[in-house]
């Protein structure tokens, strides 16, 4: 069964939020796990894609937007519908307001919910709709 974790920032600006999605992706990244970024929209997508290769002087993580084509062991970034995630089924990292309809196709699901209060909300409703499936949840907060 699918674990969710839930990583609340309880403190810490928009542009810190952003590193700590990144730092998650590259630890996710190192433990050879494939990972599949989902946004809101096409432009959220670009914003990550561009940040995973300025997050750090010191690291890299191979990923590409789902448009692109080729699938082959980078990070998927995208924003549309399960077709994009066929072969990724080790972690998603939800970045969108709302739980994607094939989340159970991967083993971990990681959830961050941001200090604003729309994220917040969002992320209650998120938390209720996997805790009334019957997922094992987990809560980690952050203070960034």
């Amino acid at each position: 069964m699918t674990r969710i974790d839930f990583y609340i920032i309880e403190q810490g600006s928009v542009e810190a939020t952003e590193k700590f999605i990144c730092r998650l992706t590259e630890k996710a990244w190192s433990q050879n796990n494939s990972i599949y970024m989902h946004t809101v929209d096409e432009q959220h997508a670009t914003k990550y894609d561009e940040l995973l290769w300025s997050f750090s002087a010191t690291s890299f993580i191979p990923h590409q937007l789902t448009a692109a084509g080729c699938h082959e062991k980078t990070v998927l970034i995208g924003h549309q519908s399960e077709a994009d995630i066929s072969q990724h089924h080790d972690v998603l990292i939800n970045l969108n307001h709302i739980a994607p309809s094939f989340f159970s196709q991967f083993e971990r699901v990681a959830e961050i919910i941001s200090a604003d209060e729309t994220s917040k909300t969002k992320g209650r409703e998120r938390y209720q709709f996997y805790r009334d499936r019957g997922y094992a949840l987990e809560t980690h907060k952050m203070s960034l």
